[in-house]
């Protein structure tokens, strides 16, 4: 196993890391879908760690990881900070091999992970609370590594943690006889991608690798686009299991040899995705888990006719989020609308906005108005929900022929922050 900054996963390393894992991890099905490959005229297959036993594919690295380490090593624990998915793994881990581990999650972290943490890792596992934010644990969490020379076990950026996460590329190649012409693939801070590349580069070089980011945290692309890896300043943290402010160092320097591109979806496709998922297939997938999914849009030309596969990361989704992720949904596809509409304080006004201004297929979802005294106008927040994303441009004609002042929310970060 090679050591320097030029590190990149060998296929021997791989296999063995895959010897490991018999027996702990599920070897995950690739599964054809009839949905996805009937609308791109494709033969699309989906890689299902959201099957996987914590739901989500880091088992394999944490395990491929933590077993290796010294009897004394164990002896002293290990130490990780996550707000859900490699928690649960390196948890379940330390179960299965009788390792004491410390676990950082940010205060605000919902029960139910929380909770499945405890699960998993049982009597092995101390979970502790602090700080707001992933960044504030993962600083408390190393702090705390170095204090009592625990293991640090780091979510992506580690080699027996990229190797493991690279097992995933070895059962996908084992499990079809067909040529995969493209492979699409989640990009957090970089572990599975650089692992599953790194195994697709070696036995399947004519693939075609697709690497996924969010639209608000493309850190990998941004960092091969500019040939350093950078550190975003701000990123939108929705799609929690791939939102990295920065990738690891180690899984840059593979994905610029191995990935042949990075694209963004946004996360309100990601959402659409979600829904479609669940509606359509009874599939339920995080927001992680539908990047490769969401992300087919852009090579429906291209895949048209191909083997494709695209890699479902995880499932754990808090069922607390559903409504948010509706929320996003319809607004990326033009399904609703917030204005502030500032009414005549007269008799009658709101009656010809309801009558004369909103279509037959307009539903107000929400309304805020109060009265204000000594005003000409009274403002009030309308939320409106279409059928058709066709129904929006004539809404806007009817506002202006009736003479309604109006204020666009949806292009207003700022004021639209406080609704959504």
């Amino acid at each position: 196993m090679k050591t320097t900054t030029d590190y990149i996963p060998e296929l021997k390393d791989i296999e063995a890391a895959a010897k490991r894992l018999e027996g702990v991890v599920t070897h995950t099905p690739l599964m054809k879908n009839l949905t996805f490959s009937d609308r791109y005229s494709a033969n699309v297959g989906f890689k299902r760690e959201d099957l996987q036993v914590v739901r989500s594919y880091k088992i394999r690295g944490a395990y491929n990881k933590i077993c290796q380490l010294t009897a004394e090593k164990r002896s002293a624990g290990v130490v990780c900070a996550s707000a859900g998915n490699h928690a649960q793994g390196v948890a379940y881990s330390c179960n299965q091999l009788g390792v004491q581990a410390t676990i950082f999650m940010p205060a605000p972290t919902p029960k139910q992970k929380i909770d499945q943490v405890r699960f998993f890792g049982k009597e092995n596992v101390e979970v502790v609370l602090l700080g707001d934010t992933f960044d504030d644990a993962y600083h408390l969490a190393r702090e705390y590594s170095v204090k009592n020379r625990s293991e640090f076990i780091h979510p992506f950026d580690n080699e027996e943690v990229i190797e493991g996460q690279g097992t995933i590329g070895i059962e996908v190649l084992k499990d079809t006889t067909s040529v995969i012409d493209y492979l699409f693939l989640p990009v957090g801070g970089g572990g599975l991608a650089a692992g599953v590349s790194s195994v697709f580069k070696l036995l399947s070089p004519d693939t075609k690798i697709i690497g996924v980011e969010p639209a608000g945290a493309p850190a990998m692309k941004s960092s091969l686009e500019a040939g350093e890896n950078l550190k975003l300043n701000e990123i939108d943290k929705f799609v929690d299991g791939a939102a990295v402010q920065r990738v690891g160092d180690k899984t840059f320097q593979i994905c610029r040899h191995s990935i042949d591109k990075v694209v963004t979806v946004p996360e309100g496709l990601v959402c659409s995705t979600m829904l479609d998922l669940y509606n359509r297939d009874a599939i339920v997938v995080e927001p992680a888990g539908a990047l490769s999914l969401a992300a087919l849009d852009q090579f429906r030309d291209e895949i048209k006719g191909k083997n494709v596969v695209c890699v479902l990361s995880g499932s754990n989704n808090d069922i607390s989020r559903t409504e948010e992720i509706r929320e996003r949904s319809l607004l990326y596809e033009g399904l609703k609308h917030f204005f502030i509409v500032r009414f005549p304080q007269r008799a009658g006004a709101l009656k010809e906005f309801l009558v004369e201004v909103l279509g037959p297929n307009d539903d107000i979802v929400h309304f805020e108005y109060t009265k204000k005294t000594s005003r000409e106008k009274g403002p009030a927040v309308i939320g409106i929900e279409h059928q058709s994303k066709e129904d929006f441009e004539p809404l806007m004609e009817r506002m202006k022929e009736k003479n309604f002042n109006i204020e666009y929310l949806n292009e207003n970060s700022d004021l639209f922050s406080y609704i959504v």
